[in-house]
């Protein structure tokens, strides 16, 4: 979302600077200028407008909302305006509304390029993968470097499963204005998967713990062809690293990082493999739980747990900063019908303020809420191989399981994560998975009572 908005009034240089101010990230200076403008100029749209973006920037949704849908009041036809609040209308799941707005900017705007770039955004809230591949081609046709456009097009076409051309366009995820930066800067080349029998590769354990888990999996198909690897990633990650390749150097700290001929992240080492959906590669388990903390929690778990008891791990939100938490997480009265199944215990492993949720759940089923006690990934394979099955929304967690080869049931938003393909129940990725799949209504709850009654079948007489 962007306030490039030409205006003019008595206060329009005042305007114009805070406008640039919003561009810089500079919030607090931008809107400090926008009071004034709209002290100046309340009912302005543009000035409205503006005041709505940054409380945008806020995340101060509802405020956000009312003054960008005032400034469209007083000027409907605004194709920026329109442009905006169809970014806005999506992030508060008005998807209807989003589209109506942003049809009605590429209309007034044909020549926007970022017009269309939303729309295919939300075309792909809406699980609609022509109509998003359409908008990002046709925002490309106006603007063949846009970053965005191009990253859009490769989700699109990983998630219909069309790799070859997928994973091209992906490599454009870090020219997005405004994403992590890789790496301090460098001259070396990125790996183009040539041996490299004498120097040194460096891997950085880029993305999320998920995207980590998920490619780990390359380091060894990596040391057939460079044996002499150096691997960047952050403390959670560095033992999960250090199991699928003991003898080469993991370091979190730039400092540490030795010297080294190329590089690569994890989430390229696809690309380079030519993975497709039939040639996954899938050595199902290369991460395992340590067998001291396995009978360590195992002693703990069955301390909490009533005799005869089967235990159903679960996990109910993501991380909150991550760009689709508002879909893929949900609360944990939602699992209710979980906790319904006879002779069965609901082990949290939630992480984080959503944690708190357990303290007002009630159920049939005793909660062992564990979160507070897990220290990090180690704890929570344990845990995983000390459970009968994990039913939890798309986090690392799931990664985790999937990557142990365990049990584990996935509920998935109505327009998953590229990597989950469409439609399809099992995922290449990881054999133990069973996903769940919202339909139209895009409610978490349908899916956790089609689990419980699964998982009913699935234990009776058990």
């Amino acid at each position: 979302m962007t306030a490039d908005i030409p205006v003019t009034l008595p206060l329009g240089e005042v305007f114009a600077i805070a406008n640039e101010f919003e561009r810089a990230g500079r919030l607090e200076e931008a809107e400090r200028l926008t009071r004034h403008a709209l002290a100046a100029a309340p009912d302005h749209p543009d000035v409205l407008h503006l005041a709505g973006i940054l409380a945008f920037r806020r995340k101060v949704l509802p405020e956000a909302l009312a003054l960008m849908e005032r400034a469209l009041a007083l000027a409907p036809d605004a194709p920026l305006h329109l442009r905006n609040i169809c970014e806005l209308y999506r992030t508060l799941g008005r998807l209807d509304d989003a589209l109506a707005a942003g049809q009605r900017a590429a209309e007034l705007a044909p020549g926007d390029p970022m017009a269309l770039h939303n729309l295919s955004i939300l075309h792909y809230e809406r699980l609609e993968p022509d109509a998003a591949l359409a908008c990002a081609d046709r925002a490309l046709a106006l603007e063949p470097n846009l970053p965005g456009a191009h990253f859009e097009r490769a989700e699109v076409l990983l998630l219909q499963g069309k790799m070859a051309e997928g994973w091209e366009e992906y490599e454009w995820r870090y020219r997005i204005a405004g994403a992590p930066q890789l790496m301090p800067p460098t001259d070396k080349p990125q790996w183009d998967g040539a041996a490299m029998p004498e120097t040194t590769l460096l891997l950085i354990a880029d993305q999320g713990f998920g995207d980590v888990i998920q490619f780990a999996r390359y380091i060894p198909w990596v040391l057939e062809r460079a044996p002499k690897i150096a691997i960047a990633g952050s403390l959670e990650v560095m033992p999960l690293l250090r199991q699928i390749a003991p003898d080469v150097q993991v370091f979190q700290n730039w400092a540490e990082c030795p010297a080294y001929t190329a590089f690569c992240p994890l989430s390229g080492l696809p690309r380079l493999h030519g993975t497709r959906v039939d040639n996954v590669p899938a050595p199902v388990p290369y991460l395992t739980a340590d067998p001291a903390r396995v009978a360590r929690w195992r002693a703990r778990l069955d301390q909490l747990t009533p005799t005869g008891y089967r235990r159903i791990a679960i996990t109910w939100a993501g991380r909150p900063t991550h760009n689709n938490d508002r879909n893929r997480s949900t609360a944990l009265a939602d699992f209710t019908p979980l906790a319904s199944l006879p002779n069965t215990a609901l082990v949290s492993l939630q992480k984080g303020d959503p944690a708190a949720q357990a303290g007002s759940f009630f159920g049939r089923a005793p909660l062992l809420n564990l979160g507070a006690e897990i220290t990090d990934f180690a704890d929570t394979m344990a845990i995983l191989d000390c459970v009968d099955l994990l039913v939890s929304v798309d986090t690392s967690v799931v990664h985790l399981a999937g990557a142990m080869g365990r049990p584990a049931w996935v509920l998935l938003p109505r327009a998953p994560d590229w990597r989950w393909l469409l439609e399809r129940r099992d995922s290449p990725w990881y054999p133990s998975l069973r996903l769940f799949r919202q339909d139209e209504r895009r409610r978490y709850r349908p899916l956790i009572e089609q689990a419980a009654a699964e998982a009913r079948a699935r234990f009776a007489g058990a």
